[in-house]
Parts: C-alpha cells; sequence; structure tokens
C-alpha cells in the first residue's frame, strides 16, 4: 500500500494542497487518516477517490455535483440509478459545450481562411452562415 504525504499527492494530482484540504472540509473526499504526528496520508484508495474527482473535474463538472456524487457513492449500491443520471446529465452538458465549441471553431476557421485567401470584405456580412446560437 503506497501512503503519500499531502505533498506528495498534489504533485502527484497537479492540485494544491489547499484544494485537498477543501475537497476534505466539504466531504468530497472520505475522512482523510493521519499519523500520530497530525500530518494527512493518503493511501490508495484515497487516491483513487482524487483521481475520480481529477477526471470529472477535467470534464467540466462542478464541485457542487462532484459532492453530490461523492455521496451517492458513500451510500452504495442502492444508488447506482442515481449515479448513472448524475453522470448522464453531466455527458449531455459536456455534449452540449463540445456543440458550441465546434461551432466556434468552425466560425474562426471560416474567417480565417477568408483573411487568408483575401476574400474578407468590408461591406460583407458572414455572421448568417456561422450563428453561434440556435433560432
Amino acid at each position: 500500500m503506497t501512503e503519500l504525504t499531502i505533498t506528495q499527492t498534489s504533485q502527484k494530482y497537479h492540485l494544491k494542497p489547499a484544494t485537498l484540504r477543501y475537497y476534505e472540509q466539504i466531504g468530497l473526499l472520505p475522512d482523510v487518516p493521519r499519523h500520530s504526528n497530525g500530518n494527512r496520508y493518503y493511501d490508495d484508495q484515497l487516491q483513487q477517490w482524487i483521481e475520480m474527482i481529477v477526471c470529472l473535474r477535467h470534464s467540466g463538472v462542478p464541485v457542487d455535483v462532484l459532492v453530490e456524487y461523492a455521496e451517492l457513492l458513500k451510500q452504495g449500491d442502492s444508488t447506482l440509478q442515481d449515479r448513472e443520471n448524475l453522470l448522464k446529465n453531466q455527458l449531455a452538458v459536456l455534449e452540449e459545450k463540445r456543440h458550441n465549441l465546434d461551432r466556434s471553431i468552425q466560425r474562426l476557421e471560416h474567417k480565417i481562411s477568408l483573411y487568408e485567401t483575401g476574400e474578407i470584405k468590408k461591406e460583407k456580412s458572414y455572421f448568417d452562415k456561422y450563428r453561434i446560437l440556435d433560432d
């Protein structure tokens, strides 16, 4: 079993020690054990929790949703459907963000190509073709 200090854990997962303490304070991490000198240590199981948190945070899951997800995990198998629904909802949010990002990228690529080819004209509007929001 690997036990890491808070400094080692923060370096491993590219988090600040204060972030790990905050996650513990809000209940996102299960109780973090301490050595007799009071220093926290993160065993393999806690490191797996942190990996899950980092993965979900990188995918844009807000901290309050992560807390909800962690609470559901702690409750066990009776919450499997709730956890699945929570993740499906987050996937839908990410897909919408990806859709909007793809549209923005297409618009920028088009605009850049107009500059590169010299086709850009002051008097012409290119906004109709590459609208950001659907009507």
